[in-house]
């Protein structure tokens, strides 16, 4: 087995019946299993896999993320959203930043006791140096990849919100429970269970400016952070073996 195959097995359909099965987006959302560095780290490509073994029954996603890329995030979106069966979305316990957004995918969005939206603006980061004319363009990038977020926000905004409104929510950074969630985006509902209340995520511990305690979020420990490099490199070297065969 190679470490692709390792990895793409974590988001292998659970509690499959005949017409459904449960999704678990549980940690930070990354471009592709190279950026993994945890088991509940989610891609694109292992959610389009997951939808072809869906094969058309009702997916129950359940979300308890800080987010992470922005533009895999938005493939996750897409993938879901143009899924042929019903997608029905949990918010067990946060769907931070991009996280919001592929919540956002759900026929039904269900949020649960404790369980709250963030929605922010997005950002870089930075390795290396830059000059005044680099931080100017990556400005304007950032202004133009927030106008793409926002086209989803509006797609799926309460009949009665104003964009204005939620855009404003999004340059401020906002945390929103069910009650407040509700006014601002279609199909959520209110489900009174005990929910999940905190996420392991390196993304939110980095961007996000103020965490309500409830929701705060921790970087990787140590031992957890070698354990995941220590994998990676483990894989990493199956896979030169592999080539060199």
């Amino acid at each position: 087995m190679n470490a692709r195959d390792n990895l793409t097995q974590l988001l292998t359909p659970r509690n499959e019946t005949d017409d459904q099965i449960d999704l678990y987006i549980y940690g930070d959302i990354v471009s592709s299993w190279w950026g993994a560095w945890t088991r509940e780290d989610t891609y694109p490509t292992a959610i389009k896999d997951f939808i072809q073994k869906a094969a058309g029954k009702r997916i129950n996603m359940h979300i308890n993320s800080g987010g992470g890329s922005v533009f895999a995030g938005m493939a996750i979106y897409n993938l879901l959203k143009n899924y042929e069966g019903e997608v029905v979305t949990y918010i067990d316990g946060q769907a931070a930043s991009i996280a919001s957004v592929i919540a956002l995918a759900g026929d039904r969005i269900i949020m649960r006791t404790g369980s709250a939206i963030m929605i922010h603006k997005p950002a870089y980061c930075l390795w290396g140096a830059y000059n005044a004319d680099d931080f100017r363009h990556m400005a304007d990038d950032l202004d133009e990849i927030q106008r793409a977020i926002m086209q989803v926000y509006r797609e799926n905004k309460a009949k009665d919100a104003d964009e204005a409104e939620i855009e404003e929510m999004v340059n401020a950074e906002t945390w929103m429970i069910s009650d407040e969630a509700v006014k601002y985006f279609d199909r959520i509902e209110v489900e009174t269970v005990q929910a999940v209340a905190m996420a392991k995520s390196d993304f939110i511990a980095h961007y996000a400016r103020e965490i309500p305690p409830q929701f705060a979020q921790g970087k990787l420990d140590d031992e957890d952070t070698t354990e995941a490099r220590a994998q990676r490199e483990r894989e990493i070297d199956i896979i030169e073996m592999e080539g060199r065969k």
